[in-house]
């Protein structure tokens, strides 16, 4: 209930801001931006009950990105757009130091690698060259290592917000990775900083979340590389693509399996299934007809589905007996 009212309450602010905007003046404007980060963290300060402070303090923080935000359209200012990014980051990542609140380090950790990504796309832009590689590759690794950050069922909250934050992202990010291709490539000195970013962060965050347990990560990355430069030398969706996201699928299962962690189990199944329907819609459903295409995609869909979700149900058993 408490994070129903905090959601309404934001969102009652934001339309209030909104229908007013236009109506104010710049110092009115400024000082609303001002108001509403000093009385959400005012008030956050204030409130005794722990989860309605930790809300509070959220709504500040939240607002801060937008103050930064509008401070530049009240005052028309010509800036390099990542800086905002990072303006908000580091108010983030101070208010999680200090407060200790899970949704001000899930904040930070998202805007660390949206800051990281603005840098790299706004330097190749100005160089005239497509970002490619080492950002889609980054990001996803960096999707892998906040999915894979808990350890035990004890973790602290924010691995369990990473948990969440890496899993919504790594299906889109997988995607992405999948169609990537190098396009013009930019001089030598910023492919190492690109590509050491890219592989290098994640890896550097995974051994400080994992310590020895990072060598998962390397092989992760490793697969990520390969997949990458597997497209530029066969195309967008060659037909490698197929079995070596199968493996990566194969692969997180096993993780999880070893670790004891379920959401990399099923997780592993969603990505191996999808893998599958993939390849069928691409490779197999134009080359036979239509009624048989659809009886086939009916048989995959029972017999596999069936095939899947039991082998699910024995891994997790494994991982989890009283699942049974």
């Amino acid at each position: 209930m408490i994070a129903f009212g905090i959601v309404l309450l934001g969102a009652g602010v934001l339309l209030f801001v909104s229908a007013h905007w236009d109506e104010m003046s710049p110092a009115y404007r400024m000082t609303l931006v001002l108001a509403l980060v000093t009385v959400f963290h005012l008030a956050g300060a204030l409130v005794r009950l722990p989860s309605l402070s930790e809300g509070l303090h959220t709504l500040g923080t939240l607002s801060l990105g937008a103050g930064i935000q509008l401070t530049g359209q009240i005052f028309h200012l010509q800036a390099h757009w990542p800086a905002g990014i990072m303006l908000w980051a580091a108010g983030a990542a101070p208010a999680w130091l200090i407060l200790r609140h899970w949704t001000q380090a899930a904040i930070t950790a998202l805007l660390i690698p949206l800051w990281l990504s603005g840098e790299w796309i706004a330097a190749m832009e100005d160089i005239g060259v497509h970002a490619g590689g080492p950002l889609v590759v980054g990001l996803f690794l960096t999707a892998v290592t906040y999915f894979t950050a808990r350890k035990s069922p004890g973790d602290v909250p924010i691995r369990q917000a990473l948990v969440w934050i890496g899993g919504l992202a790594i299906f889109p990010l997988g995607a992405w990775l999948w169609i990537e291709h190098r396009f013009e490539q930019p001089a030598w000195p910023f492919q190492l900083v690109g590509w050491g970013g890219a592989i290098g962060l994640p890896l550097a965050l995974a051994f400080l979340l994992r310590g020895a347990g990072v060598v998962y990560n390397l092989a992760a990355a490793l697969w990520a590389v390969a997949i990458y430069f597997i497209n530029d030398n066969f195309g967008r969706d060659p037909i490698l693509n197929y079995p070596m996201f199968a493996l990566f699928c194969a692969g997180l299962i096993a993780w999880g399996v070893r670790e004891h962690r379920t959401e990399r189990i099923n997780i592993g199944m969603a990505g191996f299934a999808l893998t599958v329907m993939a390849f069928y819609f691409s490779a197999v459903m134009d080359k036979i007809g239509r009624s048989a295409s659809l009886i086939g995609l009916g048989v995959l869909f029972l017999a596999g589905g069936w095939a899947l979700e039991r082998m699910r149900r024995r891994l997790i058993a494994q991982v989890r007996p009283e699942a049974l």
